[in-house]
């Protein structure tokens, strides 16, 4: 037998709330007044606006504007026109859809998680390595001369012409491995004690007085050399400029704050000054600056010695160098290297012969005293 079940009727036209019972018939909705007249409201006619949402009361209307209303407390007369006349009442709410609706709530939100932690983790990488060659070689140019007026002041520079030149040669003859390449190499030693060095976009190296005078042989500053062009040739401060602002434009996807969102992208375009590089650019940047030995005709051991050396540093105990600090997994990478690298050539080609490496290599301790500033560069 049908359940007769309480409820308020509006009539459109006046405020009050009349009481009156509802009894669910296989095609209306069977409402009894409480003057004992009676109203039937087809199901297809019946329109729902509220009542979707644990708590909140249904509330049914029917007609043109201004619509009759119903408003139920309990969500159990929507049960019933749907056990009743399932075909008929499809456009109103199941009840016992909600714990699904939950569950697929729930779900499709996971689903947005794991899908931008893709996005970010290899989306992003890998658009910005797609849109890096389109990036006009003008703007790495000047974005790298940016770089170098501010970490290698004038001021700064080592600048002995005869000294310079023969690092230069070490620089170019790297180059000529790369004849098709855009940029025109660009070396600046600066007089500082740090042992580290790093590529700046659009063709500019810094090297540090510090690793220049850890090389034993213009070898071994080929091998570091080889690893920084590599991060230029291979555009890795574009790319991973690009990827900041891709995050930056994710984030403010998101949370709707693009100021906040832009203002992150230009950050980390200003802090790309510190030139930390992933895992994945740095690998590159050791397995094809070592190519870059081998097509050079030089010896690759010369590379996996400096990188050894720095290390040593670290296993006895002595502050990492700045260099390596920057290259996580050490130990692996020079396995890979020293596996890459494989047998001495039989005729490598002499950087710099009959040369006086150790006087060369002193080419910041022959500056001017008076020029000499104390400052601190903010390095990786």
């Amino acid at each position: 037998m049908p359940t007769a079940r309480p409820a308020h009727y509006l009539d459109g036209r006046t405020a009050t709330r009349h009481p009156v019972t509802l009894t669910v018939t296989p095609s209306t909705l069977l409402i009894v007044m409480a003057d004992g007249s009676s109203r039937q409201w087809p199901y297809d006619q019946i329109r729902q606006t509220q009542g979707a949402y644990r708590g909140e009361p249904v509330r049914l209307e029917f007609g043109p504007d201004p619509c009759e209303a119903l408003v139920v407390a309990t969500p159990a007369i929507l049960t019933e026109i749907h056990a009743a006349a399932p075909g008929i009442a499809r456009h109103l709410h199941d009840p016992a859809w909600r714990h699904a609706r939950l569950r697929w709530t729930l779900g499709a939100a996971l689903s947005v998680v794991f899908m931008l932690i893709g996005l970010y983790r290899w989306g992003i990488p890998g658009i910005a390595s797609v849109a890096a060659p389109y990036v006009p070689v003008s703007w790495e140019e000047s974005l790298g001369r940016q770089v170098v007026d501010r970490l290698a002041p004038n001021n700064q520079q080592c600048r002995d012409p005869k000294r310079l030149q023969k690092l230069d040669h070490i620089a170019q003859t790297l180059a000529a491995t790369r004849p098709v390449a855009p940029y025109r190499i660009t070396l600046t030693v600066v007089d500082n004690p740090t042992v580290n060095a790093f590529a700046a976009p659009g063709g500019q190296v810094i090297l540090l007085r510090g690793l220049l005078e850890r090389t034993n042989s213009p070898e071994e500053l080929a091998g570091v050399l080889a690893h920084e062009l590599q991060h230029i040739y291979q555009r890795h401060t574009t790319k991973t400029i690009l990827e900041q602002t891709a995050g930056s434009l994710l984030l403010t996807a998101i949370s709707g704050d693009l100021s906040g969102g832009l203002a992150w992208g230009i950050e980390g375009a200003r802090a790309m000054g510190a030139l930390h590089y992933s895992r994945a650019h740095e690998r590159e940047a050791d397995i094809e600056g070592l190519h870059m030995l081998q097509a050079a005709h030089l010896d690759p051991a010369a590379m996996v010695a400096i990188y050894s050396s720095m290390q040593q540093s670290e296993q006895n105990h002595q502050a990492p160098p700045e260099f390596l600090s920057t290259h996580p997994d050490m130990n692996e990478r020079l396995a890979t290297l020293v596996a890459l690298a494989g047998p001495t050539p039989l005729d490598p080609q002499q950087l710099l012969p009959g040369e006086d490496w150790t006087d060369i290599r002193s080419l910041c301790r022959l500056r001017d005293p008076g020029r000499s500033v104390p400052f601190s560069l903010d390095l990786p």
